[in-house]
């Protein structure tokens, strides 16, 4: 497996796509995806509560889960690192130990808020987050693992304060800087008073909305661009449709018995079903 520092020394954006159980790890894999994001947001939503609820053991212990389903180098989103630059230490051995390629802290208070999905921003001093930052990389042991700072100070407050924080965060020592730009003018900002590598999200819409491509943000200094939230909209969208549709036709009319058999059979072949049979065929079922 190519280390996630390889895939980002070169020229080139790699594409991460959002993950929230193995399945979909091992389908994003099957797709072509080089890297992967746990993303908080997702997980929450799944959970039917918000990133703010979520913790480091169940982060961390769905993290072995996908890692033991697919070779693909996987980020985590760790949200605010879960505490001060003292938790900080626990919060990069633990996900060491996990086997993640890469780690995002972001600059917002701990306990984080709800609001911050509605657009109303809490966020700690510069001077607390550059500490946790370089508490976090003073933790690391696994060279090959790579520290994200995150911003979100464009939404929050001025492109000033976003361009002070992230210059503040580089110098910690961290490997990249995330910050959100929503226009094209952010993105060249971003670029002319930076010093790359920077990850960012896919925004709403994806790329083609900014007359942009990959090439383009990759130009630009982007190294990592995160799919955050696709997945789990096009999933949703199924599964209410699917249920609305159950709950008052028990006649599948919108897939026949044929569909169905070939998407368990395209679904066997994700989890890996054949290789288990014929470990039992070679043992418990001769």
């Amino acid at each position: 497996m190519i280390s996630l520092r390889s895939l980002v020394s070169g020229d080139e954006a790699v594409l991460a796509t959002v993950v929230f159980n193995s399945l979909m790890a091992r389908i994003a894999t099957s797709a072509g995806f080089p890297a992967l994001y746990l993303g908080g947001g997702t997980l929450g939503y799944v959970k039917t509560v918000l990133e703010a609820n979520l913790n480091l053991t169940e982060m961390t212990q769905l993290g072995i889960e996908i890692r033991a389903a697919v070779d693909a180098p996987l980020i985590l989103d760790a949200a605010c690192g879960w505490g001060d630059p003292m938790h900080i230490h626990r919060t990069i051995t633990t996900a060491q130990a996990a086997g993640f390629a890469a780690i995002e802290i972001e600059d917002q208070i701990i306990p984080k808020r709800a609001h911050h999905h509605i657009g109303i921003e809490h966020m700690v001093p510069l001077e607390l987050m550059a500490d946790k930052l370089r508490e976090a990389v003073a933790a690391r042991k696994d060279p090959e693992m790579l520290i994200v700072g995150r911003t979100n100070a464009i939404r929050a407050s001025s492109m000033d304060d976003a361009l002070r924080r992230a210059e503040a965060y580089k110098k910690t020592g961290v490997d990249l800087l995330m910050l959100a730009p929503r226009t094209i003018e952010d993105f060249e900002t971003l670029a002319a008073r930076l010093e790359p590598p920077f990850m960012f999200n896919l925004p709403p819409g994806g790329l083609k909305r900014l007359d942009l491509t990959l090439a383009d943000v990759a130009g630009l200094g982007c190294r990592i661009l995160i799919d955050p939230a696709r997945p789990l909209l096009a999933a949703y969208r199924a599964w209410k449709a699917c249920y609305e549709a159950t709950i008052t036709d028990t006649n599948w009319d919108d897939m026949t018995s044929e569909e169905m058999e070939a998407i368990q059979t395209d679904m066997f072949a994700d989890i890996g079903m054949s290789a288990m049979i014929d470990v039992e065929k070679a043992t418990v079922e001769k």
